[in-house]
């Protein structure tokens, strides 16, 4: 199973982790893990590339995570939180419609 956490600070999300595999079909085959992997690097990619200051990330095999840099201002803050919630969105959106190959999890700091 593929699981995906969310760690937040009040309403706003500050760093996320995929880690896993969906286990539909073989490794580079997966249709699950290939959904999950495109929007969580899409999501890193969009922070690179909109932020001043570059999150702090790191990525393996089945394993992505992501922290946002401290002391954003509030348009590099806006800009994460659009990209990160539409992150939230779509996972669980995925979640919800394939049952058992995606689970959401969330950390309060």
């Amino acid at each position: 199973m593929i699981v995906v956490t969310f760690t937040c600070q009040g309403d706003e999300i500050q760093a996320f982790t995929v880690e896993g595999h969906a286990g539909f079909a073989p490794e580079g085959e997966d249709i699950y893990c290939a959904g999950v992997s495109a929007v969580a690097q899409t999501t890193l990619l969009g922070l690179i590339k909109h932020l001043s200051r570059e999150p702090v990330y790191e990525i393996k095999k089945g394993w992505l995570s992501c922290q946002l840099p401290g002391e954003l201002d509030q348009e590099d803050k806006l800009k994460a939180q659009v990209l990160l919630s539409t992150l939230e969105s779509g996972i669980n959106s995925m979640m919800q419609a394939y049952p058992g190959f995606v689970r959401v999890e969330y950390r309060r700091c």
